[in-house]
């Protein structure tokens, strides 16, 4: 009888928006020699059967005469990381071994000589894979050792995996400072890239940016060109909260798929895109992550806000309101995540006058055009509102001390056990009576929707944080109606 053909599994994965499971198994047949990868392989992992041939020899590999078959389990997913070679051509080499590797998820590129090459979605394939043990090229082990509760091994070139002698990457120290509140960390970066000192005057724009950072508010600025709009929501990203470690996580993550530096920096994203950019680009497209997913945990910044398409703006509400997007595909659903802060800047009309000492040259028409493209259902979305005038005050304050306020209110918040802004909508509020009365009056006089009024008590009790009042008093209900748009 014909001896049965050995087959060997490793475990991979691939990133698609999401991390989807892989398992590389490889059998040797008894036929004219040759090397096929089937199962859905993109021609980058086509091609990967040239670099594992070369690195695999250029390290003193024989290939048997027969004939290799490499199976790429589910068959019918589409598979395009190249960080599948190294589990390829270990299905290879380790043919005849009886090393297991069921434990482990295996991934990195290779290169012609067997050097083990990071990739941009192996941190991100490990932080959402579930596997608890992971081989990694070494130069990216290091960052990964961070993930909690997984062990990391990483090794240089194919050449160590004939001796099979693990060694386990330990995670660095994050050198970052950190307040810890619940026994748990949260870290942050006190170098300001950009000082609220270098903003004359705007007290209450910058008491505004304060809330908004302290309770990770979505904020609105309306004002004539040059009053300091931008100016501000520039420098909001350097008050923002401190982040955890599983933030963190989730923003290298991020970071890894731009193909940017992981380094650990708990500043939190930043993303700010032309109003000329298109659907895809905002909200993502079938082989690409939009700008909105790649804000988590951060701020995603309109400034024009009415030059952006229209379509554009009202396909922002759902984000907004869930904090999560999902995008249908033929073949699959992935869902992102979207706890962002929205920050927004517009001009009061289509020359940028109206507001300034300058002469305005538009019609009532064109300003009600121009305004008419924010409807009130994203307006609604919208929790501090502020329209700016040009104004000669000299006051300054530091986003140092800025920081430090925001600080001490993130401390109560996370005590409560979430971000103002992220408040359920179940949540009872500890308010003083005479303040409920002013609110009550507030919602019939203005006919304010139950979202309208429940966003008026969060910016109420960031208010409430950042003065250090034991309830919502009068004085926060007043100053968060004070930022509604009317």
């Amino acid at each position: 009888m014909e001896e049965k053909a050995k087959t060997k599994k490793i475990n991979s994965a691939i990133f698609d928006g999401v991390v989807k499971l892989v398992e590389v198994e490889t059998t040797f047949i008894p036929a004219l020699p040759s090397f096929s990868i089937v199962g859905l392989a993109s021609s980058a992992v086509q091609e990967s059967k040239e670099r594992i041939k070369a690195a695999l020899l250029n390290n003193n590999f024989t290939f048997p005469p027969l004939k290799i078959i490499t199976n790429l389990s589910p068959a019918n997913l589409p598979k395009k990381s190249t960080a599948l070679d190294l589990p390829i051509a270990l299905t290879i080499l380790l043919q005849n071994s009886d090393i297991d590797l069921s434990e482990y998820l295996v991934l990195g590129e290779l290169g012609l000589d067997g050097t083990i090459k990071e990739t941009n979605d192996i941190f991100a394939i490990v932080l959402g894979s579930g596997y608890k043990k992971v081989i990694v090229p070494n130069s990216i082990a290091s960052q990964i050792a961070q993930i909690p509760d997984i062990e990391v091994y990483g090794f240089d070139n194919i050449n160590q995996f004939f001796d099979m002698k693990f060694k386990q990457t330990k995670p660095k120290k994050l050198k970052y400072k950190f307040i810890e509140v619940n026994n748990k960390k949260y870290f942050y970066n006190d170098k300001f890239g950009l000082d609220f000192k270098d903003v004359k005057g705007q007290v209450v724009a910058k008491r505004v940016a304060l809330i908004s950072a302290a309770g990770m508010h979505n904020v609105l600025f309306e004002g004539s060109a040059g009053v300091g709009k931008s100016m501000i929501i520039n420098r909001l990203q350097y008050i923002l909260p401190p982040v955890s470690l599983d933030e963190l996580l989730e923003i290298e993550k991020q970071n890894s798929l731009e193909n940017k530096e992981i380094t650990f920096n708990p500043k939190r994203p930043f993303r700010c895109p032309h109003h000329s950019s298109s659907k895809a680009a905002i909200f993502g497209g079938r082989n690409s992550i939009g700008e909105i997913a790649l804000a988590n945990n951060g701020i995603l910044f309109f400034d024009e806000l009415p030059q952006f398409r229209k379509d554009i703006l009202e396909d922002l509400r759902l984000p907004l309101q869930e904090n999560k997007l999902l995008i249908s595909r033929v073949d699959s659903k992935i869902e992102y995540k979207t706890k962002i802060l929205f920050a927004a800047a517009m001009n009061p009309c289509p020359c940028g006058n109206l507001l300034s000492n300058k002469e305005c040259r538009c019609t009532e028409i064109e300003i009600k055009r121009y305004k008419n493209r924010i409807s009130d259902p994203l307006l609604d979305r919208i929790d501090l509102y502020l329209q700016m005038t040009e104004d000669n005050d000299d006051s300054v304050i530091t986003s140092k001390e800025m920081f430090t306020k925001v600080l001490k209110a993130f401390e109560r918040q996370i005590k409560r056990g979430y971000l103002n802004s992220r408040l359920p909508e179940n949540w009872e509020f500890d308010i003083e009576n005479d303040a409920k009365d002013i609110l009550e009056k507030a919602v019939n006089n203005f006919n304010l929707s139950k979202r309208s009024k429940f966003k008026i008590l969060k910016v109420a009790q960031t208010i409430a944080d950042l003065e250090n009042y034991d309830k919502i008093n009068k004085k926060a209900v007043l100053e968060a109606l004070s930022y509604r748009r009317r």
